[in-house]
């Protein structure tokens, strides 16, 4: 937190300060999808299959490439934890380092979900969001953060004093993920990683730049939905924050059932095909 300063400002420091940003990667020659190519098949979708995500538990479920599926809010406020992986090699999985690069701290209809180096291609394309109305408060808060990491138990144990939690998100991941590919704790464990917040409400405070999470607006029958661009393997985790509106790795907080559906529908999108892996050699200047 930058909160105290010890060093005399300089005499141009507000010079300094004045200068315009420039933004770090900018997207005007990032291909981009069609998105009305994806959203004129949303009209005939074949539900093929629905996964109930139990509170304080987490799921997974597959969802083959051109295929839509929905996260949706079931009985109560509640926010989930997502990881993607490709279905045949979980070792591409989601970044949301690079997603965030490329679309911004929260993500919303249109903005593609990017996998991890050397792959680095899009693997989920996000086609509605029943709450893209929230826009950004006046507090610079907004839903489905591409910032904030998952809560997990060596967090809770450091702030804790050394307590042991097990129902954090990062744990509810990897057990999730454990069962679903037989690999042992430990080794399912490096394959969790950092998480699309979905229905989350965060920013960072404007006075210390700290990451903040206030209630969820989301309701139920509020949904995000993607359109999968390669074979995925989902998991996600029902907070044990609940609404995140005061705590989270708490059993004390009202938590719900989040429920996943996975939809076929009639055809492609015009011209859709999936993405080829990342062009770059990797020869890192080695040649």
């Amino acid at each position: 937190m930058k909160t105290t300063s010890m060093t005399t400002a300089p005499a141009d420091a507000d010079v300094r300060k004045a200068i315009k940003p420039v933004i770090g990667y900018p997207t005007d020659t990032l291909p981009r999808p069609d998105l009305s190519a994806y959203r004129t098949l949303r009209d005939a979708l074949e539900l093929v299959d629905r996964v109930t995500v139990p509170p304080r538990d987490a799921a997974t479920w597959e969802v083959p490439a051109g295929h839509f599926c929905r996260i949706i809010c079931s009985e109560g406020a509640q926010v989930g934890d997502l990881n993607l992986f490709n279905l045949k090699n979980i070792g591409e999985r989601f970044y949301s380092g690079k997603t965030r690069a490329l679309n911004g701290t929260h993500v919303g209809v249109g903005d593609q979900l990017f996998s991890n180096f050397p792959y680095l291609r899009p693997i989920a394309t996000i086609t509605h969001d029943t709450l893209d109305w929230y826009g950004f408060d006046e507090f610079g808060g907004s839903v489905h953060d591409v910032i904030g990491t998952r809560c997990d138990p060596y967090t809770h144990n450091l702030l804790s004093d050394g307590g042991q939690y097990h129902y954090c998100c990062h744990s509810n991941l990897t057990r999730a993920l454990a069962q679903r590919t037989g690999l042992p704790i430990n080794e399912a464990e490096l394959h969790v990683h950092d998480v699309l917040n979905v229905f989350m409400c965060t920013g960072f405070s404007r006075d210390t730049g700290q990451y903040f999470m206030k209630a969820s607006p989301v309701r139920p029958n509020d949904y995000l939905e993607f359109f999968a661009e390669i074979d995925l393997l989902g998991c996600i985790s029902a907070c044990p924050g609940g609404d995140c509106s005061t705590v989270h790795s708490s059993d004390m907080a009202a938590c719900y059932p989040l429920i996943v559906e996975v939809f076929k529908p009639a055809g492609y999108p015009l011209n859709w095909k999936t993405r080829a892996l990342n062009g770059y050699d990797r020869s890192h200047g080695l040649d």
